[in-house]
């Protein structure tokens, strides 16, 4: 997930280098998710407003999800299935590692 520093609730409220670096944020995560997870594709959305997903309707968030050929779809995923084949905090570990080898 990427979240702008300054709290907005729209994308027309960025600026042009908050969207820039949101972006580029996002381009980072794929890269990121290439090597950890072997991600073959990805998801990569805004959730503006309540609406439209956002837990918390005052700030805007862009989520980056991994994608295999052969996962669940996308009605699975919001039918409150949830598939983690890692611990969090190995996969966190296996991030973080990654971060040092791959540049932003």
């Amino acid at each position: 997930m990427a979240v702008p520093y300054r709290v907005v609730s729209r994308f027309s409220e960025l600026t042009d280098g908050e969207k820039i670096e949101l972006l580029d944020l996002a381009s980072y995560a794929e890269r990121l998710l290439e090597d950890v997870v072997k991600a073959q594709g990805f998801n990569i959305g805004w959730n503006v407003g309540t609406a439209g997903g956002a837990g918390v309707a005052e700030h805007l968030h862009l989520h980056i999800v991994p994608r295999w050929h052969g996962d669940h779809n996308f009605m699975t995923v919001i039918g409150g299935s949830r598939i983690i084949p890692d611990g969090l905090v190995p996969l966190y570990e296996r991030l973080r590692a990654a971060a040092e080898r791959i540049s932003f």
